[in-house]
This record gives C-alpha cells, sequence and structure tokens, in this order.
C-alpha cells in the first residue's frame, strides 16, 4: 500500500523570521488524521530568515534530526554543544529526562533551509546526548544509511528501531529497498522529483509505504530524499 501526503495539504505557518510545513500535527496545526506515522511523530520543512531561530526551549524523550539543506543552522543546548549545521551533515539530539536548546540561522544574509524531524525514542528517561556526522557525497547514487538503532556502518545512533537513509539521485537514477516482514516505510522528498510504481512525488511530498516487501524510485530530475525503515 502506497498513501500520498501531498506537499500542498501540509500544515502550514507563517511567522515572518520562519516559513514551515508540517507534514504531521505539530503546534497550532491539528489533524487527527495525520498525527505521525509509526514511530514517525513529526517532519517540519523550516526556512528561516537571516539571524532568525528558535530561542532557548526544552525538550524530553525525543529522538530529534536536524537535516540541512540550504544554509546553516548554530546550535546551542544544555550540554555545552555548540555546532553549525551544514548540507551534508545529519544532526541526532536525544533529549531524554530533559535537554534545552537553540537554533538559529548561522547567517546574517542567507536563510537557512532544513528539516526538523521527532521520532518517539524505544525508552523514555535516557540520558541526554547528541551526535553529528558529515555524509556529503556519500548519498550520490544510493541509499546511504544515515542513522540507525546500532549506529551500524558509520550512521548516527538512534534509540529506535528506525533506519534512516539519504540519497541525492541524478535524472535516470534508480534505486531499490527491500522491507522485512512487518516494516514499513516513510519517504519525504527534499528537492526534485521522484517516481515509484508510477506515483509522482515533487517536493515536499511524503509517501507512508505499508504491506510492501520493495519498491523502486526512479530520478525523473536531480533529487534528494530521506526514506524511514520503521518497524
Amino acid at each position: 500500500m502506497l498513501k500520498l501526503r501531498s506537499e500542498i495539504d501540509r500544515g502550514k505557518a507563517n511567522l515572518g523570521w520562519l516559513d514551515s510545513r508540517h507534514s504531521f500535527s505539530f503546534g497550532h496545526y491539528h489533524d487527527p488524521d495525520h498525527m505521525g506515522f509509526r514511530k514517525l511523530r513529526v517532519i517540519n520543512e523550516d526556512k528561516v530568515v537571516p539571524g532568525g531561530g528558535f530561542a532557548e526551549h526544552g525538550h524530553a524523550d525525543m529522538e530529534i534530526i536536524s537535516y540541512v539543506l540550504d544554509g546553516a543552522l548554530a546550535h546551542q543546548d544544555s550540554l555545552g554543544t555548540g555546532s553549525t549545521i551544514r548540507p551534508g551533515d545529519v544532526q541526532r539530539m536525544s533529549a531524554g529526562t530533559g535537554i534545552r536548546h537553540s537554533e538559529f540561522n548561522a547567517s546574517k544574509d542567507k536563510p537557512v533551509h532544513f528539516l526538523q524531524i521527532w521520532l518517539e525514542p524505544d525508552q523514555r528517561g535516557i540520558d541526554p546526548s547528541y551526535e553529528q556526522k558529515t555524509f556529503g557525497d556519500d548519498r550520490r547514487g544510493g541509499l546511504k544509511l544515515v542513522a540507525s538503532p546500532t549506529g551500524r556502518d558509520g550512521s548516527l545512533t538512534l534509540h529506535q528501531d528506525v533506519d534512516l537513509y539519504a540519497s541525492i539521485l541524478e535524472p535516470g537514477d534508480m534505486v531499490s529497498h527491500s522491507f522485512a516482514s512487518d516494516r514499513h516505510g516513510w519517504i519525504q522528498v527534499a528537492r526534485g522529483g521522484i517516481e515509484i510504481d508510477g506515483q509522482t512525488l515533487q517536493p515536499g511530498d511524503g509517501l507512508a509505504i505499508s504491506e510492501r516487501s520493495e519498491i523502486s524510485i526512479t530520478a525523473l530530475i536531480d533529487a534528494e530524499f530521506l526514506l524511514f525503515d520503521l518497524a
């Protein structure tokens, strides 16, 4: 089963300094039919103006992933972490028992465009932690594992049974992914266009995948997307 979550149907928030699209219910946007998918709770596509950002705020018991598409995102947290996240970087922050952080556009003259992803953890009350890695061109032409429960193959370590892949394809490139029994998938298109079994996906589109043992993904134009393999 393939079920499209179209970009045009996502929730929207525009605060002046922030232009955001919500694939699932978030903040003031509530849609009982789109509360998440499996353990995937939030996919927000955020664009932040130069100098703008999220002031210090708190989280608990959530796995939070940041994936930057353009620009640079400055991160500070109560663990003492200070970092800048750029295209090719993937950041994982486990909120656990509680963490405070801020995220700001690192540039004074260019916007930052990124995906903010939340996953429910496999257990509550763990110690907060932070991890960031660069994958860059490793994502080109295939499916690069960027996060997993065990941190295998150099991926980030998630506290949930989810494998997260990133891919950058050129027109005509095709990749396939097999799902084990009782596994599900979600594809989020960041840019470009792809086709899956005759279903065309554009930037911002999401696709829920269930009861499938394998899918094939073809790039119609230059494309970048994330694939979640979920229990």
